[in-house]
């Protein structure tokens, strides 16, 4: 049942799931970070690859950028677990908790932004009008938080994708989980090797997270951008106090 709703928690707003399900595995199961980012990582990776598929059948996503930024990803994911997995579990968790709290924020500026008066929003873009260099320097951004947090790559490239690429917010989100696909599997392969992830607990998750998730996708498509943003944001403040729970 748990792995239901992070799974369709994920479909909604594009994050696997995972960024709910670490806190939760620190607070309940009484897991260290690392032990909590290893384990969600198993759940976290059949929840992105059917996340990708819904939205890819919502709206095609551009393979060749989500290749560049897989690219760019695999090498800086190893690093970052690396690194994640030398430091002290409780400073782990407070520097993930600034992170959650930094993404909340911007998307709350985000969803309240409105448009100087007689200036229309910018135009939305493709991902057809970059060159492919940019998405693999996103993808090693994504790597990288991806790699120390265990999950998050794609919540970080998101607002970059939507504010710099000025994607829209489903388009941003469904080739931000592309690109992290090889990246997840580097990762869950490290924290694995480490024994900082329980196949036991992780596993079952897996199962009941991929039920729910075509049902998050349809719900983020219905939803306005704005309304999707500050959804987002909410469940990322909800993730940023059970995370200080622990602490």
């Amino acid at each position: 049942m748990s792995g239901a709703l992070i799974g369709f928690t994920g479909g909604v707003l594009g994050i696997g799931g995972g960024l709910l399900a670490i806190p939760l595995l620190g607070l309940i199961m009484n897991m260290d970070q690392q032990a909590a980012q290893g384990t969600a990582l198993i759940m976290v990776l059949p929840a992105v690859l059917m996340t990708v598929r819904q939205y890819n059948q919502q709206d095609k996503i551009d393979l060749k950028a989500a290749a560049a930024g897989a690219a760019g990803s695999i090498v800086c994911t190893w690093i970052g677990a690396q690194i994640a997995l030398g430091l002290d579990p409780s400073r782990l968790r407070l520097i993930y908790t600034g992170f959650v709290l930094f993404i909340a924020i911007f998307y709350i500026v985000q969803s309240q932004w409105r448009p100087a008066a007689g200036g229309g929003p910018k135009p939305r873009r493709k991902t057809q009008d970059f060159h492919k260099g940019w998405f693999a320097l996103i993808g090693m951004i994504a790597g990288m938080a991806g790699g120390i947090f265990g999950v998050g790559g794609s919540v970080l490239v998101v607002p970059i994708l939507t504010t710099v690429f000025r994607l829209t917010q489903t388009g941003a989100q469904g080739l931000a989980l592309t690109m992290i696909i090889p990246g997840t599997i580097v990762a869950l392969i490290t924290y694995a090797a480490h024994g900082q992830a329980d196949w036991l607990l992780g596993l079952p998750l897996a199962v009941g997270s991929i039920f729910l998730v075509p049902y998050g996708v349809r719900l983020a498509y219905a939803l306005p951008e704005p309304r999707l943003k500050l959804a987002f944001a909410c469940m990322l403040l909800v993730i940023m106090v059970l995370l200080l729970i622990k602490v």
